[in-house]
C-alpha cells in the first residue's frame, strides 16, 4: 500500500538533509518534489497545489528547535497535514435502530457484496449484533449466489426474495422480517451502477428514501485513483452518502482516493479492505494511514491486530508449557495459524518501523508457512508431542510425506528447538509482563 508514494516522499525530505535551517529557497525544492509525488500517486493537481501551498505557510512559520533538524520538522508538518486531509480522527459508522439499517451503494465491479459480507462478520463478531444481509442486486443472480455463500461461510442470515425484480419492495420486506425476528442490524448490498446512468441513480435514490438507513456507504474501489474520487462526488450529489469504503488496498494502488477523497465528498473515509479473507476489513485511521507513508510503520494496529487472536486462558497455558519445557510442534502449528489469522505476513512486517523499505522487493505471504506445516502435518501426533523420539528413519519418512527433503525437516526441527529454548527464557520475565500488559489493555477495550 503506497509504496511508490512512500518512496518518493522520502526522496523529497532528503533535499533538507544537512541543512541548519529551513529556507524558502529549500522548502521550495522539496515541495516541488512533494507536489510530484503526489500527482504521481494520482492525487488532483488542485488538492496536491493546496496541500503543498499549507505546508509550505507553516514551515516558513517555524522555528526550528537546536534539537530537530530541518528535515525532521518537515516530515512532522507533512505528517500532520496529511492526517488533516485524510479526515484527522477515525469514524464509525451509525448503526444505532430497531434495527440499524446500512445501505451499501458503488460501481459494478467495486466490491460491494465482498464489503457487505466483511462489515456483516465485523459487526457479528466485534460487535455482537444478530446481522442479516439483503440481496438487493436483482439483475445479477450471481451477485445473490456469493451473497448466500458468504452468508454461510460467515454464519449470517441472508434475505433474498428469488424472480422479484424490485429492490425496493425486497429490502422493505426484509426490514420487516428483521423488526420481526430481532435483527439488530440490516446490511443491504445493491446492484453496481455507473454514475451515467440515469435509471440506475433513481433506483439507489428510491430505496435510500423507502428505507432511510441509518447509514449509507459508497464502496470505491481504490485501483481507479482519481476517476473514483470523480465517481465519488456524483454519487454524493444524488445519495448525500455518510462515509466511502476503499476496497482492493492490496493492489497496485497509488493512494490518490485515499488521500483526496475526503476533500471532495467532505465525507469521511471508514473503512478500508484489503484482500479475499472475510476477517481483512479495517477501520480507517488517518494518523495511522499518514503514519504508514512517511514510512514510520503502525504498531498501534498491528497490537490491535494481535489482541484480536489473543486469548489470555491460552496464553496462560502455553506461558506454563514454555516454562516446564513442554511446548511442543503441535503448540508450534497452532501458534502459526494464529499467525496467518492477523493478515498476509508481508503487511503486517511493514506495520513495523523501518520494514516497509526494507520489504519492498522481498516476496512474502502466507504461502511461506506451507513448507513448515506440510512437515508437522506428515508426523504422527506422538511424533508431533515428542519431537526427540524423531530419528533418521522417521525424518526420511516425515520428508516422503510432505513433499521435502530430509534437510528441510532437519532445519525445521533445529529451528523449532532454539525458538522453544528463545521462548523458555522469555516465558520467565519479559514475556509474563508482556502478556500482562496485553491482558489489561485488551480488557480496557
Amino acid at each position: 500500500m503506497f509504496e511508490n508514494l512512500i518512496d518518493k516522499l522520502e526522496s523529497s525530505f532528503k533535499l533538507l538533509k544537512g541543512e541548519g535551517k529551513i529556507t524558502e529557497i529549500n522548502v521550495a525544492e522539496t515541495l516541488k518534489d512533494i507536489r510530484k509525488a503526489l500527482l504521481d500517486a494520482d492525487v488532483s493537481y488542485k488538492i496536491a497545489k493546496k496541500f503543498c501551498d499549507d505546508v509550505k505557510q507553516i514551515a516558513l512559520g517555524q522555528d526550528v528547535l537546536k534539537s530537530v533538524r530541518p528535515s525532521q520538522m518537515m516530515v512532522k508538518i507533512v505528517h500532520d497535514e496529511l492526517t488533516k486531509l485524510m479526515g484527522s480522527e477515525a469514524t464509525d459508522i451509525n448503526i444505532k435502530g430497531a434495527p440499524g439499517i446500512v445501505l451499501v451503494a458503488g460501481l459494478q465491479g467495486s466490491g460491494k457484496t465482498t464489503f457487505s459480507g466483511k462489515l456483516a462478520l465485523n459487526c457479528k463478531s466485534k460487535r455482537g449484533l444478530k446481522v442479516m444481509l439483503v440481496a438487493g442486486d436483482v439483475y445479477r443472480p450471481a451477485a445473490i449466489d456469493q451473497l448466500k455463500v458468504l452468508g454461510s461461510q460467515i454464519g449470517v442470515t441472508v434475505y433474498t426474495e428469488e424472480g422479484s425484480k424490485d429492490p425496493v419492495s425486497i429490502a422493505n420486506n426484509a426490514i420487516k422480517v428483521a423488526k420481526n425476528e430481532g435483527y439488530s442490524l440490516v446490511i443491504i448490498d445493491t446492484a453496481g451502477r455507473l454514475a451515467v446512468d440515469e435509471e440506475m441513480m433513481n433506483e439507489i435514490e428510491a430505496i435510500k428514501n423507502s428505507v432511510n438507513p441509518t447509514e449509507t456507504l459508497f464502496v470505491v474501489d481504490s485501483m481507479t485513483g482519481q476517476d473514483a474520487v470523480e465517481t465519488a462526488k456524483a454519487f454524493n450529489d444524488r445519495l448525500d452518502f455518510d462515509g466511502v469504503v476503499l476496497t482492493k488496498l492490496d493492489g497496485d494502488t497509488r493512494g490518490g482516493a485515499a488521500l483526496s477523497i475526503r476533500a471532495v465528498v467532505n465525507k469521511p473515509i471508514k473503512f478500508v479492505s484489503a484482500g479475499e479473507k472475510m476477517e481483512a476489513l479495517d477501520v480507517f485511521h488517518p494518523k495511522r494511514i499518514a503514519d504508514r507513508i512517511l514510512g514510520m510503520g503502525d504498531v498501534v494496529s498491528l497490537v490491535e491486530k494481535a489482541q484480536e487472536q489473543f486469548n489470555e486462558e491460552e496464553a496462560r497455558k502455553l506461558q506454563k508449557k514454555l516454562i516446564k519445557d513442554q511446548f511442543t510442534l503441535s503448540d508450534f502449528y497452532d501458534q502459526i495459524q494464529q499467525i496467518k489469522k492477523m493478515g498476509n505476513i508481508k503487511d503486517l512486517a511493514s506495520m513495523l518501523p523501518g520494514m516497509g523499505k526494507m520489504l519492498k522487493d522481498v516476496d512474502i505471504d502466507n504461502s511461506a508457512f506451507k513448507g513448515i506445516e506440510a512437515i508437522i502435518l506428515s508426523m504422527t501426533p506422538y511424533e508431533r508431542n515428542n519431537p526427540s523420539v524423531i530419528n533418521g528413519s522417521r525424518r526420511r519418512r516425515i520428508a516422503e510425506g510432505s513433499g521435502t527433503s530430509v534437510v528441510e525437516v532437519n532445519r525445521l526441527l533445529k529451528q523449532f528447538e532454539d525458538t522453544r529454548k528463545i521462548m523458555k527464557t522469555m516465558a520467565g520475565g519479559g514475556a509474563q509482563k508482556a502478556m500482562r500488559a496485553m491482558g489489561a489493555l485488551k480488557r480496557r477495550r
